[in-house]
């Protein structure tokens, strides 16, 4: 006989959980789209948040950096290569951070931020292919504005 191991117990539920967590605020996402201005408080919550847990974060700061400047740029209309349900799935991603209940809330010490780190990583794994033609596009901004004879 083998000891029962509870739900939640095994890494697949874990990370099934955490799944069915994120697609909740993917569903909140949708009050975001067309709305400027609550967009851009969400984002200055999140950089804040970004910024206080930059240590914590470790490799998903850059990341969640990347995600915040393609929310940012395709709400204001200057990038316009992705989407719809891409944003989505970011702004859901970056609601999911900025919630201080969620999967493990941000509460308990030490612990909070590591899902919220969970749901970036797994967000770039999902969106890789637009995140990289975002970053190439927004490299090209920068070239372009280096050059002061254009």
């Amino acid at each position: 006989m083998y000891p029962k191991i509870q739900k939640g117990c095994e890494p697949m539920s874990i990370q099934q959980d955490l799944h069915s967590e994120k697609q909740k605020f993917d569903l909140k996402a949708k009050n975001y789209i067309g709305n400027k201005e609550k967009t851009e408080g969400l984002l200055k919550k999140a950089f804040a948040k970004a910024t206080g847990k930059k240590d914590s974060l470790g490799n998903a700061f850059e990341k969640i950096q990347l995600l915040f400047e393609l929310v940012r740029s395709w709400t204001k209309g200057e990038y316009k290569n992705v989407s719809t349900s891409t944003i989505l799935t970011v702004v859901g991603a970056i609601i999911y951070f900025v919630s201080p209940i969620d999967f493990v809330p941000d509460f308990i010490a030490g612990l909070g931020i590591f899902d919220d780190a969970a749901v970036i990583a797994y967000t770039v794994k999902q969106i890789s292919g637009d995140l990289e033609k975002f970053k190439l596009w927004k490299d090209s901004k920068a070239i372009e504005m280096e050059n002061p004879l254009d």
